[in-house]
């Protein structure tokens, strides 16, 4: 096994040969594209962001006694159409079988969130919400709570840059990126839409009242650019698009590889390592009944800054009860156990997917039939990458890692 937990001897470099898409059948290719092709027509975080977030904000944080309420834009889709549309794919032509199991699983994951889109704002969201990003185990909660008696707290990052600057950063590290590959579609806008920063396919959002530390910027950009906007132009490069849309439970790795990144990158900061944490006891809280303003309450309690409270309990509340935010710490120790063990991380770079569907991507490239990358995070290349991950994989404690 290689020292290296971000190269490996198999796919992924550029000395590999890239075999003919025709190697998968024109069933098979077909079938994935049309899943793909579905798959970009839903916004899902968009759907699940509230518009007036931001406006609210102030509004409660000067009267924190009353559950704040959320407004949504109108789905871009008919959850009834959408419900046709992925039964309809034309998955029974699919004649590999390792691509036959992972585009079922998609399937099925797909059929859940357009049920999560059709509940989205109501009692019944929760559960399918739960059902999509799995339990909160207490062994998870007890590490979070043990993260938040301990890390630091208070006003731990005195600078800020606002939505214009972080906006010019996100650009100057897409251009990097088209250094490499011109015909990359990487895109960065400020939206006033949304709520702090996200990514929606092959586009960076930033609120127009985003406000980023000034210390987190580069781990912040090495998250979203170099992590879910390079796996997106990966995945889509690749025979199987669906790679690129993102495989079923992708979200749990990628956003563990993404947090992962800040580490690598020497970006991971006590506050940041204390948000992490905070949204799992959130999403704990919820999951057992408490109220927006409860959960807010046991945030400050924990030492969060009243704004940060109330964006960590917006997250977690929003369309109904969205526990996705639990995955980012489920995800790094995965991941970092991962290493610990011997494993590598080349091929999580070539595409959307899960840990769990590891070994049948390893499966597909061990017969060759993936491209190599077309773009490779820029930290990888950074002398001291390979270090940091390793330490952090040897870590007792994930508080030695803040600023690793």
């Amino acid at each position: 096994m290689t020292s290296d937990p971000t190269h490996a001897s198999g796919a992924g470099g550029p000395e590999t040969d890239v075999i003919e898409k025709g190697a998968f059948s024109a069933a098979d290719l077909a079938a994935d594209h049309a899943m793909a092709s579905l798959a970009g027509t839903v916004r899902f975080l968009l759907e699940m962001t509230p518009v007036n977030a931001d406006d609210v904000r102030a509004q409660f944080l000067a009267d924190p006694e009353v559950d704040p309420v959320f407004e949504y834009r109108a789905l871009d889709v008919d959850p009834a159409v959408l419900d046709a549309q992925v039964a309809a794919l034309p998955l029974d032509a699919v004649s590999d079988t390792t691509l036959a199991a992972l585009l079922r699983n998609r399937q099925r994951e797909m059929t859940l969130r357009v049920e999560m889109l059709r509940a989205r704002n109501t009692p019944e969201f929760l559960q399918l919400s739960i059902a999509q990003y799995g339990p909160v185990l207490p062994a998870l909660v007890d590490i979070a709570g043990d993260l938040l008696s301990r890390l630091p707290y208070g006003k731990l990052e005195q600078e800020s840059v606002g939505a214009e600057t972080f906006l010019a950063a996100a650009k100057a590290e897409i251009a990097h990126y088209r250094s490499i590959d011109p015909d990359a579609e990487l895109h960065a806008e400020i939206r006033d839409d949304v709520s702090g920063v996200l990514v929606e396919g092959n586009t960076l959002l930033i609120s127009r009242n985003a406000a980023v530390a000034a210390p987190r910027v580069d781990a912040l950009l090495q998250h979203e650019v170099g992590t879910h906007l390079v796996t997106q132009v990966n995945g889509l490069a690749q025979p199987i698009r669906m790679l690129g849309a993102g495989l079923a439970h992708y979200d749990e790795t990628q956003e563990g590889l993404a947090v992962l990144a800040e580490i690598a990158c020497g970006g991971l900061t006590a506050s940041r390592l204390r948000q992490l944490a905070a949204r799992v006891v959130a999403v704990h809280a919820l999951v057992g009944g408490a109220s927006f303003v409860e959960t807010y309450r046991l945030l400050t309690g924990h030492g969060l800054p009243a704004g940060s409270a109330y964006s960590v309990a917006m997250r977690v509340y929003r369309a109904g009860g969205f526990t996705k935010d639990a995955i980012y710490l489920r995800g790094l120790l995965a991941l970092l156990e991962h290493v610990a063990h011997g494993g590598v991380l080349d091929l999580l770079f070539l595409g959307k997917f899960s840990l769990e569907d590891l070994p049948l991507v390893q499966d597909l490239a061990d017969r060759g039939l993936l491209a190599p990358a077309r773009l490779t995070p820029r930290y990888l290349s950074e002398a001291q990458t390979a270090g940091r991950i390793h330490d952090a994989a040897r870590a007792d404690d994930l508080v030695s890692l803040v600023n690793a």
